[in-house]
């Protein structure tokens, strides 16, 4: 059975930077959209920025300028890249897969956190 694997969270001050991954293991066929979701303690899990197949992107207003998503489809990878990190960006990131028109993958979580 396929899923997410996540990696690249961590600790960074304030001003750094952080790359986020996220890779498939196993098969999906169909992949539409990939992209990653945070969920701070206390609030809502919140979209942050996809790619679509034809590589369009959309990123939420808060980290526009600052986030760049990626993705291999060769390799079922998505990729966060994350500069000028702000104290409230921390939160759990979750990567996700659309594939087959309705159907998601979520990754297990991984944590960021930003300190001032």
């Amino acid at each position: 059975q396929a899923k997410l694997v996540e990696s690249g969270g961590g600790s960074v001050q304030a001003g750094g930077s952080l790359r986020l991954s996220c890779a498939a293991s196993g098969s999906i066929f169909s992949i539409n959209d990939m992209g990653w979701y945070r969920q701070a303690p206390g609030k809502q899990r919140e979209l942050v920025a996809l790619i679509t197949i034809g590589a369009g992107t959309n990123y939420a207003d808060s980290v526009k300028g600052r986030f760049t998503i990626s993705r291999d489809n060769a390799a079922n990878a998505v990729y966060l890249q994350m500069n000028s990190l702000k104290p409230e960006d921390t939160a759990v990131y979750y990567c996700y897969v659309r594939h087959n028109t309705y159907s998601y993958l979520w990754g297990q979580g991984t944590q960021v956190t930003v300190s001032s």
